[in-house]
């Protein structure tokens, strides 16, 4: 499968390279900068994210999009959002968007970011990844949104094991909302090899260091 990773030198896209490598997928880095990327075997396209085209993107069965914003520029993932979704109309490419959990629900109507205590460094970012959400819905493009869990773990463990839910916050056995970058990224290689959420956002959990066994 032809897949390209936007924002493959972040840490949640190197994560997804790596397993889809892991994988043997014909795999396309798609960066600013190919020195970030150096040390994997894969296809660099090394361009600026506003910059891509239709032809840039047609060509893979499957688009990464990991683009992360700076604090401050928390719009610009909206945009881009907005971007790839013009970009992608009318294609075959299926558009898979690493998401945030600040838009899961807690109970019926209530969002995690919406609690009190919700992180205010946090939270701008989670409104614009929901409004990204939201741009999906209304589009007509192949898309799937897969929100991690609200404890999101660059250093977690592989563990290869994981539990799916759709829209609500999901609790691992230690009842802690849970998941670490690399079983985020086999749960994601799962669904775009063998997709079972066309259209459709689902979040995702996994056993941390100390509840694994």
């Amino acid at each position: 499968m032809k897949i390209g990773i936007i924002g493959a030198s972040g840490k949640a896209g190197y994560t997804l390279l790596t397993e889809a490598r892991m994988r043997h997928h014909d795999v396309t880095a798609i960066v600013r900068n190919r020195d970030s990327v150096s040390s994997q075997p894969v296809k660099i396209l090394e361009k600026e994210a506003f910059n891509l085209t239709r032809q840039d993107l047609h060509q893979f069965d499957v688009v990464v999009n990991a683009f992360g914003s700076q604090p401050g520029e928390e719009h610009l993932h909206v945009e881009f959002g907005r971007f790839l979704i013009s970009l992608l109309e009318g294609s075959r490419t299926k558009l898979f968007v690493v998401g945030g959990a600040g838009s899961l629900f807690i109970d019926g109507k209530t969002r995690l970011i919406d609690i009190p205590d919700y992180p205010k460094e946090f939270r701008e970012i989670a409104i614009q990844q929901l409004q990204n959400l939201v741009d999906l819905q209304n589009s007509s493009i192949k898309w799937t949104f897969l929100s991690p869990s609200a404890l999101f773990d660059s250093d977690g463990p592989r563990t290869g094991h994981y539990i799916l839910g759709k829209d609500h916050l999901l609790l691992n056995s230690q009842h802690i909302s849970y998941v670490s970058y690399a079983d985020y990224a086999v749960a994601a290689l799962d669904e775009i090899e063998s997709p079972i959420h066309e259209n459709a956002r689902f979040t995702v959990a996994s056993e941390n260091a100390t509840s694994s066994s």
